[in-house]
C-alpha cells in the first residue's frame, strides 16, 4: 500500500540560506508524526511547505488522497495551497475573531450548499463535544474550546493530512494532557493522518505514533518514539531529547582489547551497545558516554570521586547533579544526573561507579 504521504530529497532555500535539506519521510494513512528538533531546526519551515505557504527548492511531496488520487508537488508543478487537500492548525488557531464557531467552520465550505455547510457544521460540533457553542464567538471560549474549533474548522473540507503547529503549548499544564489524549483518539478514529511540531518531547511520547528529529535543516532520526529513545543515531538525537547526562571518555587500547576510561572508572567495550565508536583513537575527537540515572551506583568503599552541585525532588526520590572532583582533567564533568532515595547536603562527597551492559558512545569533533 502507498503510503498517505511521501516526501523526497525535500529542500527549501530562502533568501540564499538553506532552511531545508534532502528531507525524506512517510506516513502511512492514520499515523501521526511529531517534528522535534532545537527552535532554527526547520521544523515550522517543513510544515509550512507541505501547506504552501513556502516554496522547495528541490524535491518531491506526493500525497495519495483519500479518493485514490494522486496529489504531486515538485518545483515545476507548485500546487497552491487550496488544492493540496491538506489542513492546517496554527499555534494560535488563527480563528476569526468576529465570526462565530458556526461561521468559523463552515468559512472554508464555501463550494457546499447552505444545507450541506450546516450539516457538516453540526456533525463536527458533535464530534467535538461544542454543539452548545456553535453561536458563540472565539472570545468566550477557553483555550481548549478554541483548539476544538480550530480542528473542527481544519477538518471541515476533510483534509487527507493535517498539519498542527505546537497545537498544545498554549493549553493550561494541567488540562494538557487529558485533550492530547483525546485529540489523539479523535484522530484515530477519523484515520485521520498528522504531522504535528513542538519543542515538548513528553508530548510526542503522548501524541504521536513516530518522531521526528530534525537538527539544522535535516532528519536526523524517524522511528517510533520508544525505538529512538532506545537507539538514538547521533549525538545531536541523544542530546536534544535529554536521554541522559553526557561523561567524558577517552578510549585506552590494551594488549586484547580496548577500554573506555572515565573519572568515575572503566568499562569494557563490550559495553558499548552502538557501533559508533572507531578505533583511530584519533585525539582531536571528544568521546561522550551517555550516562543515565540507572547507570549509576553508589560505592562507599571507593575514594569519593563526585560533588553534589545542586539537589531536587522528585517522584523518583532526590535528583541530584554531580560534578567530579578532578576538574583539572580532559575527562572533568559538571553536570550527572542522579537519583536516590537517600538525602545528601550541597557540597557532599561521593563516591559512584558506573554499571550495565548497554552503554551508548557517540563523538564530537574538537
Amino acid at each position: 500500500m502507498k503510503p498517505l504521504i511521501h516526501i523526497e530529497n525535500l529542500a527549501v532555500e530562502l533568501q540564499a540560506k538553506v532552511i531545508l535539506t534532502q528531507v525524506d519521510l512517510s506516513l502511512a494513512k492514520g499515523e501521526i508524526l511529531g517534528l522535534v528538533g532545537p527552535s532554527g531546526c526547520g521544523k515550522t519551515t517543513l510544515l509550512n511547505t507541505l501547506a504552501g505557504f513556502v516554496e522547495q527548492s528541490a524535491g518531491t511531496i506526493e500525497i495519495n488522497t483519500s479518493n485514490q488520487q494522486q496529489i504531486k508537488i515538485s518545483t515545476a508543478d507548485m500546487l497552491p495551497a487550496e488544492q493540496r487537500n491538506i489542513g492546517m492548525i496554527f499555534q494560535d488557531y488563527a480563528l476569526f475573531p468576529h465570526l462565530s464557531v458556526n461561521e468559523n467552520i463552515c468559512f472554508g465550505l464555501k463550494k457546499l450548499t447552505k444545507t450541506e455547510q450546516k450539516k457538516r457544521c453540526e456533525e463536527l460540533l458533535t464530534l467535538l463535544e461544542l454543539t452548545e457553542f456553535g453561536q458563540r464567538y472565539p472570545h468566550q471560549l477557553s483555550g481548549g474550546q478554541q483548539q476544538r474549533v480550530a480542528i473542527a474548522r481544519a477538518l471541515a473540507p476533510q483534509p487527507s493530512l493535517l498539519l498542527l503547529d505546537e497545537p498544545f503549548s498554549n493549553i493550561d499544564a494541567r488540562l494538557r494532557n487529558e485533550l492530547m489524549i483525546e485529540i489523539r483518539q479523535l484522530l484515530k478514529r477519523l484515520g485521520m493522518t498528522a504531522i504535528f511540531v513542538t519543542h515538548n518531547k513528553d508530548e510526542v511520547f503522548t501524541f504521536a505514533d513516530k518522531i521526528a528529529v530534525m537538527h539544522q535543516g535535516q532528519v536526523l532520526q524517524i522511528g517510533s518514539p520508544a525505538n529512538v529513545c532506545q537507539q538514538p543515531n547521533s549525538w545531536q538525537v541523544a542530546d536534544f531529547l535529554q536521554l541522559g547526562s553526557w561523561l567524558p571518555v577517552a578510549l585506552v587500547a590494551g594488549v586484547n582489547h580496548t577500554q573506555v576510561t572515565s573519572s568515575i572508572g572503566q568499562l569494557a567495550a563490550s559495553a558499548i551497545a552502538n557501533v559508533l565508536v572507531d578505533n583511530k583513537h584519533d585525539s582531536t575527537v571528544n568521546y561522550q558516554l551517555l550516562v543515565k540515572p540507572n547507570n549509576i551506583d553508589l560505592c562507599q568503599q571507593q575514594v569519593c570521586n563526585v560533588l553534589v552541585e545542586h539537589i531536587g525532588v522528585t517522584e523518583q526520590g532526590y535528583h541530584y547533579l554531580l560534578s567530579s572532583i578532578e576538574q583539572n582533567s580532559a575527562l572533568a564533568f559538571s553536570h550527572l544526573s542522579f537519583y536516590s532515595q537517600e538525602l545528601f547536603a550541597l557540597g557532599d562527597k561521593l563516591a559512584i561507579k558506573l554499571k550495565g551492559e548497554h552503554f551508548n558512545l557517540y563523538t564530537r569533533s574538537t
